[in-house]
Order: structure tokens, then sequence, then C-alpha cells
């Protein structure tokens, strides 16, 4: 469903069989108001995905294309393999024959939030969610004393950094940037990872575009030397995504140490922490969990409900 404002290249690339539009920095424009509009619906509990930073930063890891129309979307494939179409819309503003028809041509249409699978005909569709997708919300007040007995460790964490090293922080910038991609290496040797792996590509490109992109960062050194760094990045007025936060394994407790550092700086303006998914990683979920998260924030699969007596 082209819509007749789209380039010249988009309609030649429709006609030669090519689907959708790669990604590049010429569309943020286009597609961040509209991804805007949905977290604006969803405040506090917007899913971490719905920002376009987070949809080019990936882009190569879920192969997304942009799909201009009366209905723009992302089309894109899980970790898991599944294909599916990200709405660039309001999901409960289409006619169910809208969200019917791109679902013909994928899996399911994914990362729907739990306010928004309620607005949606139970008779036309199904939904479920896996655990391994679920983002971590916190109260960022917790992290300014790491007050309590659960906290106890963090509390503990920061207090043994702070006492062996002089610790002192600044904001990213261009004068950081060096410092900040010696850390992200380093931090590579230290979890093993070859050239490529994990996520390095794109927390490399979203230090050379945070201005671009929205994000707020933070260089953190211990003795002078570069420790650690934070990119966090606004979903709602009061809620901030917890972008990228890489920290060297010579600097135990310097994770806690950040985090505490950037709720201390927001203050009451800063009222939620969103700190992504896992990924099923066992190692990504315990150290989310012991932070103690206020709740798990469900991403929702959409399927089309199979008629009764049909094959799925």
């Amino acid at each position: 469903m082209l819509s007749a404002n789209i380039t010249v290249a988009e309609q030649r690339m429709a006609q030669a069989g090519m689907p959708g539009v790669p990604l590049s920095p010429d569309l943020m424009a286009r597609i961040e108001p509209k991804l805007a509009a949905r977290r604006a619906r969803l405040g506090k509990d917007c899913i971490s995905e719905l920002s376009f930073s987070n949809f080019y930063l990936f882009r190569a890891a879920h192969r997304y294309r942009y799909f201009p129309g009366d209905w723009p979307h992302i089309a894109g494939q899980t970790y898991d393999g599944a294909r599916h179409v990200t709405p660039l819309f309001d999901p409960a503003t289409a006619p169910a024959e809208v969200l019917a028809e791109l679902l013909a041509g994928c899996d399911c249409l994914y990362p729907l939030a739990a306010a928004e699978v309620a607005l949606l005909d139970p008779q036309r569709f199904v939904w479920s969610s896996a655990r391994d997708d679920a983002d971590y919300l916190y109260a960022s007040h917790s992290f300014r004393e790491y007050a309590g007995i659960a906290l106890r460790k963090k509390r503990q964490g920061v207090a043994q950094l702070q006492t062996k090293h002089s610790l002192t922080n600044e904001s990213l910038s261009t004068a950081t940037h060096d410092e900040a991609l010696k850390i992200l290496q380093g931090w590579m040797r230290d979890k093993g990872k070859q050239p490529g792996e994990a996520d390095e590509s794109a927390c490399t490109q979203a230090l050379a575009n945070a201005d671009r992109f929205g994000l707020e960062g933070w260089l953190f050194r211990a003795d002078g030397e570069p420790a650690g760094f934070v990119l966090a990045q606004r979903l709602a007025p009061d809620t901030m995504a917890m972008r990228f936060a890489k920290g060297l394994d010579a600097y135990s407790g310097i994770y806690p140490h950040m985090f505490q550092a950037c709720c201390r700086y927001w203050g009451d303006a800063v009222a939620w922490l969103n700190f992504e998914q896992d990924l099923g990683n066992v190692n990504f979920r315990r150290t989310k969990l012991s932070f103690q998260p206020e709740r798990l924030l469900e991403k929702f699969r959409v399927h089309l409900r199979t008629p009764a007596g049909q094959a799925p």
C-alpha cells in the first residue's frame, strides 16, 4: 500500500522486486516521529525498541527494511529467526484487514506492548510473549543509595571502588571519543570476544552518532584512567533506556557506580530506567535481576488467529 509521497528511488526498488528500503540516517526524519508517537502513548511502559536509533544501529543483525505507505512499517527478523513487522502507527487505529495484510507476508507483528495488544480484536488475533524478550524496568531512586538488604552488595561494591580509586566523570564528547573506544575494546578483551562479536559494531556507531540519535553519555575514570562509559536515551519524559554500558573488569563495582552517578545527576526528573531485554543470556539475566527490577515489560508477538478446523 504505497503512498504518493514515496521517493522515485523507492518506487524503482518496489518495481524491481526489492522489498522495502534499507535503513539510512536520512530516514530518521520520516521514521522517528512515528515511533515517538507510539512511545508517547505508552509512557514509562514503552518498550525499548521504539526508537529510530535502535533500528538503525541493529539493522544488520535484524535485516531491517523500511516500508513507506499509508500504514508504514519496518520489517525484520528476530534473533530467533521470526520474520516480523513493526508498525510505525498505533495498531489500534488500523483496520483489522490492514493488520491481516501485513501478517500475510511475515510471521508476526512485533514488538507490541501490553497496552497495545489489549486493544486488538481477540476474535481475529492471538498474541504471546517470551521471557527472553522482556525489558527490565527499575525505579531510578533505588540506584541513588542502593538502600536495603537486597541491594547491599551493590552498595558495598560502590564503596569499595571509591575507597580504592579516585573517581571522576564527564559527558561523552568528541574529546572523549577515543577513550570510550579504548574502553569498548578493553571490554571486548575482558569478555573474550572477537572483533565484530557482541554489540561492538552497534556501540561503535552509537558513540560516533550520539548527538544525532539523542543519546546522553558519560565517561568514567578511575585515577585518571578510562574505566567505563554509559550511553542512555529518553523513552518518555521520566524514563531513560540504558542503551550501552561498558566497564572494565579491573574496576570492580564500576557498573553500580556508573548507574548511581547517572541517577543522581538526573534526580527526580527521571523516575524510571529501562535496561532492555536479556536475550536469554544467563549472565545478563543474573546481573539485571541483581539490581532488583520493579517489573518486567512484556513484548508481544501478534499472529492471525487460525480458524477452527484449519491447520496453523
